[in-house]
């Protein structure tokens, strides 16, 4: 499990990322970078890290399951995940 401060931090990120995503686009599309500056560091889509849903996890992320492969492995092995079976061959 991820700290919790590390957790509130990238919520906090992605609700900046949300709230000054249309001054962003506006300002890169005039092209306008002195303005660009002037935005919290934090309000970049860059700074936004993928984790999984389920532990915070920022390594080993599988973005078409949204978990990292330790919990997808769990999952699978589980069957909570429909179509996944392990491979035999």
């Amino acid at each position: 499990m991820a700290k919790k401060s590390i957790e509130a931090r990238q919520r906090k990120r992605e609700v900046m990322n949300a709230k000054y995503a249309e001054r962003r686009a506006a300002l890169k599309a005039a092209g306008d970078y002195k303005a660009l500056d002037l935005l919290p560091k934090n309000s970049s889509p860059v700074r936004l890290k993928n984790r999984c849903q389920l532990t915070g996890r920022p390594r080993g992320y599988m973005r078409h399951f949204g978990v990292s492969r330790n919990v997808f492995r769990d999952m699978a092995n589980q069957g909570k995940i429909p179509g996944v079976v392990k491979a035999s061959w």
